[in-house]
């Protein structure tokens, strides 16, 4: 039986007092959602008065280090900062231009194609990222040090499997010859057809001759677990349905049937 911790914070007083004055509310995301908001508050607040030592802002900061990260003589495409940044293209050119214009950063056009735009730091912005990203990372560990080192890097392992799937909107991912919806999205797309909420992803696409389509897996089945794994969200499946790994069973959820399909679906 689970035994209610005895550290308790402001989270906890505000989820308490829904509990008592809207029992029918289900609170519990706020758990982890409002506790992810208040962390980032203070996270930012911390890093933003250490990049003001240096003249800059989270924002011209992370862009300065997207093109530090690159290292590239020719300089990083805008292209690639949106993608890594995953930005608008017309957010990151406002940051290049910023950047530019305080002397960090330079635009050159790309030697081998002329219709691309590259942008590399300047001598100054190399002078700048350098002292600033010490410091940055300091203030980093600083602000974790209150988790031991395996809680770290649990914390760090939670985070990445929801962060998977909330990023993962642009396509999913491709398992055992399926397309795969995100976590988020497929609940989002089961509620608005009336269906009931439940853990899985939704099937997108199937290969007909891959795993899944060879023991009957269909397009708009949810795919609930591989073998005795749970799937929750795409991470899970990732790492269940992970290339050479013989799998038995998948369970979908067929509108609102559940099933149990295949032996020897690998």
């Amino acid at each position: 039986m689970d035994h209610p911790s005895p550290v308790r914070d402001a989270v906890d007083a505000i989820v308490s007092g829904w509990s008592r004055s809207r029992p029918e509310l289900d609170v519990a995301p706020i758990q982890v959602m409002l506790r992810v908001a208040r962390v980032r508050a203070a996270v930012e607040r911390a890093t933003e008065e250490n990049f003001a030592r240096f003249g800059l802002s989270a924002a011209s900061f992370s862009a300065l280090a997207a093109i530090a990260r690159i290292d590239d003589e020719a300089g990083a495409t805008p292209s690639r900062l949106m993608r890594d940044l995953r930005l608008t293209s017309g957010t990151v050119s406002v940051r290049i231009d910023r950047l530019v214009a305080d002397g960090l950063a330079e635009r050159a056009t790309d030697p081998d194609d002329g219709r691309v735009s590259r942008v590399r730091l300047t001598g100054l912005g190399r002078q700048r990222f350098d002292a600033a990203a010490p410091a940055h990372l300091a203030t980093e560990r600083r602000l974790v040090s209150a988790l031991a080192p395996v809680r770290r890097a649990a914390l760090a392992d939670l985070l990445r499997d929801l962060l998977i799937d909330l990023e993962g909107e642009d396509g999913g991912v491709e398992v055992l010859g399926m397309a795969l919806t995100p976590a988020h999205l497929t609940a989002a797309m089961r509620a608005a057809v009336g269906l009931s909420e439940a853990p899985g992803l939704l099937v997108r696409g199937v290969q007909p001759d891959g795993p899944a389509g060879r023991i009957g897996v269909r397009e708009g089945d949810v795919l609930t677990a591989i073998d005795d794994t749970t799937i929750h969200g795409t991470a899970d499946a990732l790492r269940a349905g992970a290339t050479g790994r013989t799998v038995g069973a998948l369970g979908v959820l067929r509108g609102h049937e559940l099933l149990r399909l295949g032996e020897g679906a690998a």
